[in-house]
């Protein structure tokens, strides 16, 4: 039972574990709420790694499963302490939008990212001036919370440059969302030029889907393909103005890899990146 990775992992793996003896242990998930006293939905979030376990429940449920192997009780006991450290996204968690901890912890401890982008340009790729933009256009009457979740996108950043396995980001954005003047001609102009700046990084790849392409396989909407360890499963991540979705079903995850591969099928070579960002700076963002 691997417990490589941060506290986000971590705490996938200590659910997973959990929902595994529960299995073995023929119980239900009904049957452990009634045991801890608490709601079924807890019981469910616990084992998907979305909420935490106090240590004196995770024991209480080792031995009511039946577990006997000291060195099992072992290992699952320091999966749970090692998901109770903070990362560093802890700092802005008064500001952070619903499930944004959440992928901020997945986003951090994962190897590679591979998102469609329809609308923005993908955060972990943003200049400080776009970002602002964005983020105010959402929040106008709080400017602590903007400055905060600026720093907060920017430190984010800081996966792409990491020591020493930096982040594998691959990235298809759609031309529309480059001819958005967001934050208006200066700071879309300064966007382009540190996207082009960006490629040169061996481990990013963007591509650009021409509007001209028409339909394509990813028009339903944003999504990014969060990929860890070997051993550690792939995540979907939707976000929407509904809320952000995790998918982590195999026939799911399936079904947006074979998405997102189609999608960068149809996109053009990212070595021509470049010279699509040098035309739309000229046609829209030149003075």
């Amino acid at each position: 039972m691997a417990t490589a990775g941060g506290p986000t992992v971590r705490r996938r793996q200590l659910g997973s574990e959990l929902r595994r003896l529960r299995e073995h242990a023929g119980k239900k998930i009904e049957d452990v709420a009634a045991h801890l006293e608490c709601s079924m939905s807890k019981i469910s979030r616990v084992e998907t790694g979305q909420a935490p376990i106090k240590a004196r429940d995770v024991r209480d449920l080792l031995q009511w499963y039946g577990v006997t192997d000291p060195a099992l009780t072992e290992t699952v006991m320091q999966i749970h302490k090692d998901a109770q450290q903070q990362g560093w996204w802890a700092h802005y968690g008064e500001v952070l939008p619903s499930g944004m901890a959440t992928y901020a912890g997945l986003e951090s401890d994962a190897r590679a990212l591979r998102s469609y982008e329809p609308t923005f340009v993908h955060g972990l790729l943003q200049t400080e001036d776009y970002a602002r933009a964005v983020i105010a256009a959402a929040r106008p009457n709080e400017p602590y919370e903007v400055d905060q979740l600026v720093r907060f996108r920017k430190e984010r950043q800081g996966l792409l440059t990491r020591e020493p396995e930096p982040l594998e980001l691959w990235v298809v954005l759609e031309e529309s969302a480059l001819r958005r003047p967001i934050g208006g001609r200066d700071v879309m102009a300064a966007q382009l030029a540190h996207l082009a700046e960006t490629t040169a990084l061996p481990n990013v790849t963007i591509q650009v889907m021409p509007t001209a392409k028409g339909a394509h396989a990813a028009l339903a909407g944003m999504f990014s393909l969060l990929e860890f360890e070997p051993r550690t499963p792939t995540v979907v991540y939707v976000n929407s103005i509904a809320g952000n979705v995790y998918l982590e079903k195999e026939r799911d995850v399936r079904t947006f890899i074979q998405t997102f591969d189609l999608v960068r099928a149809a996109a053009p070579d990212p070595q021509e990146t470049p010279a699509t960002l040098e035309k739309i700076a000229r046609e829209m963002y030149s003075t």
